[in-house]
This record gives C-alpha cells, structure tokens and sequence, in this order.
C-alpha cells in the first residue's frame, strides 16, 4: 500500500518585490503550518521521503511541517517538477517515486494539489486552501500503478480554528 500526503505552501506574502519562487511565508502561513502539522502528527504514519517544490513558501512550510514531525533530513530533497500548477508534472514525479518508500509526503502549489486531490481521493475538494494537507492512500505496491485512491484524511487550517 502506497500513501501519499499532499501539503499545499503556507499563506505567502506579496508585500515584498520578489519573484514568484521568490515569494515568503507571511506569519499567518507560518503558524497555519505547525497547527497542520502538531494536528497531523496525531495520526501520522512513519514518512519514508518527503519532497518539496523549489518556491520560498512551499520549501518553509516543509521545513515547519517536518521539524515539528521530528523527521530526518536526510530523506528529503527539492526537486523542480514540484513547481507546478497544472499537475502535469507533479503527477509524473510521484508516478516515478522509488518503490522502497511506502509514504511519501510533497510540498507544492495550487491548482495541482487540488486537481491531484481530486483525480486520486474519493472525496471531493473545492479547493485545498493554503497549509492544507490531503493524506490519500493507494492500494498498490508500485507508484507507476497509482489511480484512484482512498482519502484518509484532510486537515485544513480554518477546521483546527476555534
């Protein structure tokens, strides 16, 4: 069985004159992301790699997101097909994931993550807000074979917020 754990960048800022790679974290984006992730960790699963796009935003609220998991760098990188917005490419890039690792978690962007949330869980996602996470589980052993999957779980900020 193969799981998978979407996580769409923190709120970003556009109050500085930055590319869009370039673009960082406002605090609302920062604190978004350890809530998801102190809220994940309760139900977590042992994450065997985890990957990011290589934009500001998306590769600080990977680094919040698995410091707070307490997971080991060594079993992350960055990796540019993450920087999609179509999905095209982010869907290859899982498809072609090595299949020594069962739960793999990727940091990137909308409208990729919610097209991908949608194309592999069974339960429809308007939109996956920024900090949100979708954990969807796939009952095959090879990531090439991956289609339509099972969502365990989604998390998202405003739900954590009382």
């Amino acid at each position: 069985m193969k799981q998978l754990i979407l996580m769409r960048h923190g709120k970003s800022s556009w109050e500085y004159e930055v590319s869009d790679k370039d673009r960082p974290l406002q605090e609302r984006g920062i604190k978004d992301a350890h809530l998801v992730a102190k809220a994940f960790d309760e139900i977590a699963p042992t994450i065997d790699f985890a990957c990011s796009s290589p934009a500001n935003r998306a590769l600080h609220t990977s680094q919040i997101f698995l410091r707070d998991l307490g997971f080991d760098l060594n079993q992350f990188k960055v990796d540019k097909h993450l920087y999609d917005f179509s999905g095209d490419s982010v869907e290859a890039f899982v498809k072609q994931l090595d299949n020594q690792w069962e739960t793999v978690a990727i940091f990137g962007h909308n409208y990729a993550f919610t097209s991908l949330a949608n194309t592999w869980g069974d339960l429809y996602i308007e939109n996956v807000p920024t900090a949100g996470l979708v954990h969807i589980l796939f009952d095959v052993e090879d990531w090439s074979k991956i289609s339509k999957g099972t969502t365990k779980k989604t998390i998202f900020p405003k739900d954590l917020k009382q």
